[in-house]
């Protein structure tokens, strides 16, 4: 295997983790938490350890470590880095996303070093933390590349300020392990031997939150949510029970340098520590440097929108028609220089456009005005937007065709070349704007909520398509007085449906601290809300083999339109995957009998062999597989023109990816564990075409 030097600043997750206040209590004991740290261990009043974040990497890692193609035989975790912006809650769940952002090569034997960086968000919306991690890499050497930049941490010529002796009891893996690393050498006697150790040996992780235990002690005790920043590398093995001491030396205040050292040996097993604590600056969302694109902007709420965003540093496109609220009439450069000198007058940047989103000319011409004055495209809000209310039956396809042109093919004509460049670049942002009318439905409005619903589609597949870039699409559907409500809404309701009160939510959809992507917001008098397409559970009606008949579907109607426990997928592949397995009776497909395989690496072998050439013909697949744990590794299988190619590594382009465990890998191959039964359990994750892993069974025996 080899490094996957084009790893580097590919996108990694979203990854997300639910926790509640339990989570918090395990990790805190854990790491050696008790009665004389109360706060950390009692839901009354509970504060989080701030190290607790380090458990979001449990997920986050196996993916990092699969895109680099790194061999898991030789790994350790060399150095860590958290950068906190907020005190961690107790409960809710955790949003990670990041990206490789270097390989260094240390030379040939010598190892590797892979660097990974992660922000991670609160499900309220926060950004947490920031993860910096390298991973070093034994067996990966000697791909030509830099060498790692030399940093020293000199410290101090004295004795240490603080040492806080600590001892952590025999069993502390076992207790550790529960928060997400489960890996055999912390537990197994027989695997430790094989690795080389007397016995299992102690998380670098769990003495790392023994140590930030002992640095908030000394220097901001009872205050965990000011500690600001936990860097350190591991360096050396430790066995549970032996005795740690916790050594600080305070530089200057909000600062100072630390490590861990065995008692019985003086050895260090954790050094170049530094610790920044002190009052966590607010954050706030600010635009500097982007260039955002907002239309409809000449009054209303997309002026509201422009403005704002140029308070907050944006440089803002300002596109607006100027036509009437129907579309009809020539327009008027009018409302869009007015915002822009709005704009100008408060100190920020922005250029006007006049051309209409309802043409592709027009939406290529609104991004072009961006790159000719700014050089770039940042974000794009599609407001734009006309009435033309009739019934259905008095609705004439003009004014159905001119409200769709506006709405659902304006967001396209326009986001579609701004995409373009976001996608160059890496970065985006682009919000949608839905209405109620279109999501729940609206007498009158058949084109505008046709068009509102279409938008969600729009939004649904570019989340998808723009995931890897690090492009995130939201729709918003806010309630504001505008002039396409101003005859609509009764006027003392006008005076409390103000544009102000909906552009927090946009403008913090459209900010690089939003960790969400395909979701809908409803947004007016300050009060917001998320709204969602969810479906049932349902029922399978008849046997799968014989068309079911209508009066079987009554049969079965209260189990059909039942909503309890209703699921809301992210992609369509996700729902026929929910259907596939609706069919599947786990029971009747476990065998007895084994394959006889012993190793992944067999399965592999054996591939090959095991090939169904007949029933390939028209098929063109490749499998990815991610067999994490001992004895793993990444393997592909290309199948094409009826040929089936088996090679280790990662494949740039595969049409699926099926991650397990190996042990799991082995029970599935040797027949112990039915397929189905694997991915309904979530022992088998299933990314991409899952319609094309279904061909696995047809095309090879095994």
């Amino acid at each position: 295997m080899a490094l996957n030097l084009d790893a580097v600043g590919k996108t990694i997750g979203p990854v997300r983790k639910e926790y509640s206040w339990k989570d918090t209590v395990l990790y805190a004991l854990g790491v050696g938490a008790g009665f004389s740290d109360l706060e950390y261990c009692y839901e009354k009043d509970l504060k989080v350890i701030p190290s607790f974040g380090i458990t979001t990497m449990y997920d986050f890692m196996p993916q990092l470590l699969s895109t680099s193609n790194v061999n898991l035989a030789g790994i350790l975790h060399g150095e860590q880095e958290l950068i906190f912006h907020q005190p961690i809650p107790p409960d809710g769940e955790f949003i990670t996303e990041g990206r490789i952002t270097n390989f260094y090569d240390k030379g040939e034997k010598k190892g590797a070093l892979v660097i990974g960086q992660s922000e991670t968000f609160h499900s309220n919306g926060q950004k947490l933390f920031t993860s910096i991690g390298t991973v070093f890499s034994r067996l990966d050497g000697g791909f030509g590349g830099e060498d790692v930049p030399k940093e020293e941490i000199k410290f101090p010529n004295r004795d240490p300020d603080f040492v806080v002796e600590a001892e952590p009891l025999e069993d502390q893996p076992l207790i550790f392990r529960l928060s997400g690393d489960v890996f055999q050498l912390h537990v197994d006697k027989e695997f430790a031997k094989m690795a080389g150790f007397e016995k299992p040996i102690m998380h670098g992780l769990c003495t790392h939150g023994f140590a930030c235990r002992a640095l908030i002690e000394k220097l901001v005790p009872g205050e965990p949510e000011k500690v600001r920043r936990l860097v350190c590398r591991f360096t050396k093995p430790l066995y549970p029970g032996v005795r740690i001491k916790t050594l600080i030396w305070k530089t200057e205040e909000g600062r100072a340098f630390w490590r861990v050292v065995n008692s019985e040996n003086e050895e260090v097993v954790i050094d170049n520590g530094i610790f920044e604590y002190g009052e966590i600056p607010k954050e706030t969302i600010r635009f500097d440097d982007r260039v955002a694109i907002v239309t409809g902007a000449g009054a209303g709420l997309g002026r509201v929108y422009a403005l704002e965003l140029a308070k907050r540093g944006a440089k803002v496109v300002v596109n607006d028609l100027g036509g009437a609220r129907d579309g009809a009439g020539k327009g008027s450069k009018g409302p869009a220089d007015k915002v822009v000198d709005e704009i100008k007058a408060l100190g920020g940047q922005a250029v006007a456009n006049y051309d209409s989103v309802a043409t592709a000319e027009g939406g290529e011409s609104i991004v072009k005005t961006a790159l000719d004055a700014f050089g770039t495209v940042d974000v794009v809000i599609n407001n734009a937007g006309i009435l033309r209310d009739k019934s259905f039956l008095k609705m004439e396809p003009d004014n159905w065709q001119a409200v769709i042109d506006v709405h659902l093919n304006g967001a396209y004509y326009v986001t579609r070349p701004a995409m373009a460049v976001m996608k160059e670049k890496g970065f985006g942002r682009i919000l949608m704007t839905t209405s109620a009318a279109g999501l729940y439905g609206n007498f009158g409005q058949t084109n505008y909520t046709a068009a509102k619903m279409g938008l969600v589609g729009l939004m649904n597949t570019l989340k998808l398509e723009g995931q890897k870039y690090n492009i995130k699409v939201n729709t918003i559907a806010p309630v504001a007085a505008s002039r396409l409500t101003e005859d609509i809404l009764p006027p003392d309701f006008i005076d409390k449906l103000k544009p102000e009160l909906v552009a927090p939510m946009a403008l913090y959809l459209v900010s690089e601290q939003c960790p969400v992507s395909g979701n809908i917001y409803n947004a007016g008098l300050g009060c917001y809300n998320r709204a969602a397409m969810v479906t049932g559970c349902g029922a399978v009606v008849g046997d799968g083999k014989e068309i079911p008949t209508p009066e079987q579907v009554v049969v079965q109607w209260k189990s059909v339109a039942d909503m309890k426990g209703a699921k809301e997928y992210q992609s369509v592949n996700e729902q026929i995957g929910d259907v596939l397995v609706a069919f599947s009776k786990p029971a009747e497909r476990a065998t007895e009998t084994t394959a006889g395989f012993t190793s992944v690496s067999d399965v592999f072998d054996a591939m090959a062999a095991a090939f169904v050439a007949d029933a390939a013909a028209g098929v063109d697949v490749v499998f990815q597989y991610n067999i994490s744990e001992e004895g793993g590794g990444d393997w592909f299988c290309v199948v094409q023109d009826g040929s089936c190619q088996v090679e280790a590594g990662v494949h740039d382009k595969p049409t699926c990816t099926l991650k397990m465990n190996s042990a799991d890998f082995l029970d599935l191959m040797n027949g112990k564990l039915p397929a189905m039964q694997a991915y309904t359990s979530g022992k088998l994750k299933i990314e991409g075409d899952i319609m094309k892993s279904q061909l696995i069974e047809k095309l090879f025996r095994m």
